[in-house]
């Protein structure tokens, strides 16, 4: 069981189940986050039923609230307990992707409360911005407070530097770039942290190098944290087993 207040939190754009979904969902279970923030699950026909199916694969649960998410949804772990979910839509430029952020709120195990958005901005710069003003203007106000999911882009981004502020939101990780799976040379799947979340060094996960690609186009992402105020005794990070295949 995690220690108080500790927590994995971890952000992942599945490409609408268009790969190995099953891999996808083994390689979640390896990285074994408390909550998953999805991008681009299945949002049509038989959406439903394939994100339920997708969240018992991972050994996690689904709120099953995603009318109008744009793509985006929260999956956690038995072990959380979800307090509330919403899905809401942001605008994009006709026949654009849908885009979309999810939000949740969570009690860690024998833990305090956290909220988590899971966000997936525009291919467009100047929509990505307006999105990110969105955001953060419906969770002014809001902690302790993680924000994650595809940015679309880096940290020299106009969006970016929007939602890492001194005082605020502070990139949490990873340092590594996410996109693409089989060769990744851009860090677009980024996880943002309020100041009363504290990042931990990140505990080993044994993932095949091979496997992200077949999975989906990006790779996933996470950080440990813990909620200040709370105990951190344990262990300071977990191991998971390898998927198979």
């Amino acid at each position: 069981m995690a220690a108080p207040g500790r927590a994995r939190v971890a952000t992942y754009n599945t490409r609408d189940f268009l790969d190995d979904h099953r891999l996808a969902a083994r390689l979640v279970r390896a990285v074994d986050p408390d909550v998953l923030l999805l991008q681009e699950v299945p949002r049509r026909l038989f959406a439903p039923w394939r994100l339920r199916r997708f969240a018992v694969a991972c050994g996690m649960r689904w709120s099953g609230r995603q009318t109008g998410s744009g793509g985006t949804t929260v999956l956690t772990a038995p072990r959380v307990e979800l307090l509330e979910a919403s899905h809401h839509r942001l605008p994009v430029r006709w026949p654009d992707r849908t885009r979309g952020w999810a939000r949740a709120r969570v009690r860690l195990p024998e833990g305090p409360e956290l909220t988590v958005a899971s966000v997936h901005l525009s291919l467009r710069p100047a929509e990505r911005v307006r999105h990110v003003r969105a955001v953060l203007d419906a969770l002014a106000g809001v902690a302790p407070l993680v924000v994650g999911g595809d940015l679309n882009e880096g940290p020299d981004g106009d969006a970016y530097r929007l939602v890492d502020t001194p005082g605020g939101l502070a990139a949490a990780g990873p340092e590594h770039p996410t996109y693409p799976a089989r060769r990744p040379h851009r860090r677009l799947d980024v996880l943002f942290a309020s100041p009363e979340v504290r990042v931990l060094p990140p505990g080993p996960v044994a993932v095949p190098e091979g496997a992200w690609y077949r999975a989906s186009d990006h790779r996933a992402a996470w950080v440990d944290v813990v909620v200040e105020g709370c105990e951190t005794a344990g262990p300071e990070g977990r191991t998971s087993d390898p998927p198979a295949g």
